[in-house]
């Protein structure tokens, strides 16, 4: 997977090349073109060659591993939760809590309906922790 990470850019950067040569002078950029696609049959030639020449897989032993080391699977949803219902807690605060702001400013007796409804929104937040919770408590 890194080889493929690290190959992106000049990849990349060979494209660019091409496009720019194919502009001005068509048949260089042709001939480079092929010579990048030679140079990817090889590759792939390789990869192919190591894949069947390559021992037992050892899916078995990473998933005995995975078992005695905990579920963090439910771990890592648990923090998903809480850090997704915590940030749309607070893009809904700030939206109702500026237009509370707003209209109590013109009208102070409408104090109790806008608290409930800044409250709604933190409702999110403890959604996402109720939730973190329950994962933890499978995990």
């Amino acid at each position: 997977m890194s080889v493929w990470l690290i190959g992106l850019p000049v990849l990349v950067a060979a494209a660019l090349l091409v496009v720019r040569l194919l502009r001005g002078r068509r048949r260089s950029g042709i001939a480079i073109l092929l010579g990048l696609n030679a140079v990817l049959l090889a590759g792939a030639l390789v990869v192919l060659l190591l894949a069947l020449s390559g021992g037992p897989a050892v899916a078995e032993t990473v998933a005995a591993q995975a078992d005695q080391s905990g579920n963090w699977a439910a771990l890592i949803g648990a923090a998903i939760s809480v850090a997704g219902s915590s940030i749309g807690a607070a893009i809904a605060v700030a939206y109702t809590g500026s237009a509370a702001l707003a209209a109590m400013s013109e009208r102070p007796e409408i104090f109790g309906r806008a608290m409930v409804i800044v409250g709604l929104a933190e409702g999110i937040a403890i959604y996402g922790l109720i939730v973190a919770i329950i994962l933890i408590g499978r995990a």
